[in-house]
């Protein structure tokens, strides 16, 4: 049986409790609620090392990694912005986000500078040929939902879903900030 799509079905949305394991609230727990095909933890990790894998080959056209991208993303949306901020938004650490900025920064997508008054600070900004890029970041999604077989509307459910899992595990801290989403 297929751990992942024995838990979920086609279009994305969470199928039945597999048989034998405890729901939330519910009674004693079960032998079977150990399977590792029960396990939600699993079903995410293979998830989402699919997922990042199926971006793989889209990403490459644009000379980007999936973590590149998503900082991409978060400048899209907004820059310049620290990267404190783009950390937060990311749910990493400063420390992580720093060599990706290196090198987006090598690559002529962003650039880095110093905010003023605060020395310790740093800006991120996109450069021109970083602004260009977002016009072949538009097709991404629609590509990503004709390889992964979702339409629009099961990708916004999806998403809903994974907002819950992360707030549900988030324990009220802001991402990003000691916060360790596991399950």
């Amino acid at each position: 049986m297929n751990p992942v799509t024995s838990t979920a079905t086609a279009a994305g949305t969470a199928a039945a409790t597999p048989a034998g394991a405890a729901t939330a609230g519910t009674g004693t727990p079960k032998d079977d609620d150990l399977l590792l095909e029960h396990q939600l933890c699993f079903a995410l990790t293979v998830a989402a090392r699919s997922v990042v894998g199926a971006y793989k080959p889209v990403l490459e056209r644009m000379n980007l990694t999936h973590p590149q991208y998503l900082v991409m993303l978060c400048l899209w949306e907004s820059s310049p912005r620290t990267v404190r901020n783009i950390s937060d938004a990311l749910a990493q650490e400063p420390a992580t986000i720093s060599p990706l900025l290196r090198r987006l920064e090598a690559s002529g997508l962003i650039s880095r500078r110093r905010v003023d008054g605060n020395e310790r600070a740093l800006a991120v900004d996109l450069t021109p040929a970083g602004a260009a890029l977002r016009q072949e970041a538009l097709k991404v999604p629609g590509t990503m939902m004709e390889r992964l077989g979702l339409t629009r509307d099961q990708v916004t459910e999806l998403h809903a879903s994974m907002m819950g899992l992360i707030a549900a595990t988030s324990q009220g801290q802001p991402l990003g900030r000691g916060s360790r989403m596991s399950a």
